[in-house]
């Protein structure tokens, strides 16, 4: 399919539509596929009448704001970095994390955004986050922050294929999440392990692994890889080197979880709620 023909496809042009609608947007822009879509989506509906907001936290995945920055100078788009402490609210990684972290951080990013006289707040959620346990989106709702994807009903085949016809280089980036999905609830988030994560899954991804989740139960690492992958991480040459790196990077014990990857493995089911 040629780009011109997946940005003509009815989903996209139902989202520049609903970008139209609301005149102003600021868009809360992570550095991930979903946000830059939606900010390269809102650029090309409302022009200037865009703004990035990215939320610099000690739990973010810092690569992700240097990425932020280059897709914001790519499209022309005004950007502003905001670095916010962590909520105390979320100290000891309770189950319900998300909800209290997006209620604290979104609150300031629409507090930025009605200072700088943006009609509207927006995220990236999309269809594929009603598949996994999200507290945060009933943060997002009691905020009144738009989710123009998930309003244009865009899943995530939708948003990376048109995202590579925007010659977006995030357009086939792995799915991220901020580095407290790493710890058990109820664990002391202790930021040396926030960085050790962040170094081992870095490492990981510097051997070749694509999808990779390094799950920290204090000196122990449980890895997860994609199941195409597992074989691979099996090889007893690659197993010596990955014990090696993730050694150096503080841990004691290395595993691999046999389950393989799985979207928020920490998280608690629906059912639990």
């Amino acid at each position: 399919m040629t780009a011109d023909a997946a940005l003509a496809e009815t989903g996209f042009q139902r989202l520049l539509e609903l970008l139209r609608g609301l005149n102003s947007v600021a868009v809360a822009c992570s550095g991930g596929l979903d946000s830059s879509l939606l900010l390269a989506a809102a650029r090309l509906a409302l022009g200037d009448r865009v703004l990035a907001l990215t939320v610099v936290t000690p739990y973010m995945v810092t690569h992700e704001i240097a990425e932020a920055r280059a897709l914001t100078a790519q499209l022309g788009v005004r950007h502003r970095v905001l670095e916010l402490p962590m909520p105390n609210e979320i100290a000891d990684n309770p189950p319900d994390r998300c909800y209290l972290c997006k209620r604290v951080l979104f609150a300031e990013l629409k507090s930025v955004a009605t200072e700088e006289g943006f009609a509207w707040l927006a995220d990236g959620s999309n269809r594929g986050d009603l598949a996994d346990y999200r507290p945060g989106m009933r943060a997002l709702r009691e905020l009144e922050v738009r989710s123009p994807l998930l309003e244009a009903d865009l899943g995530k085949a939708e948003i990376r294929r048109y995202a590579r016809a925007l010659n977006l280089p995030v357009w086939d980036k792995p799915a991220s999440a901020c580095l407290l999905t790493r710890l058990p609830h109820g664990t002391e988030v202790r930021f040396e392990l926030l960085r050790r994560v962040e170094a081992a899954e870095s490492a990981l991804r510097a051997l070749g692994f694509g999808t990779v989740r390094v799950r920290c139960h204090d000196d122990l690492a449980r890895i997860e890889v994609d199941r195409t992958e597992r074989a691979r991480l099996l090889d007893e040459s690659v197993v010596s080197e990955v014990v090696a790196v993730l050694t150096r990077c503080g841990f004691r014990y290395v595993t691999l979880d046999l389950q393989g990857y799985r979207m928020g493995s920490f998280n608690a089911p629906p059912s639990a709620e």
